[in-house]
């Protein structure tokens, strides 16, 4: 099992949810509402009047051969709106109950 961390402009929130279920992805968890900024570029998103945007977070977790074909999605996705900010992290699941 893999836990993968979405980090992503609230924008994308619909459409993360619905690349999950079409990945047979069923079990996540989500904050609609989180701060940060970018390690690279991009806007920040803090909620303020400043910088008015925010970002959302889903964990899930996934067998192994689901990861790199939703990562090469998730990937796709921000790409085709660079600006809005994805990010994936990966992490090996040693124990679950």
């Amino acid at each position: 099992m893999k836990s993968i961390l979405i980090t992503f402009d609230q924008a994308h929130y619909e459409n993360i949810v619905t690349l999950l279920e079409k990945s047979n992805c069923r079990g996540f968890t989500a904050w609609r509402e989180v701060q940060g900024r970018g390690s690279r570029d991009g806007e920040p998103h803090y909620g303020t009047h400043a910088w008015p945007s925010l970002a959302s977070a889903i964990i899930t977790m996934v067998e192994d051969h689901r990861v790199a074909p939703l990562l090469e999605a998730l990937k796709e996705m921000d790409i085709r709106s660079p600006k809005l900010g994805l990010r994936a992290f990966v992490w090996n699941i040693e124990q679950a109950i």
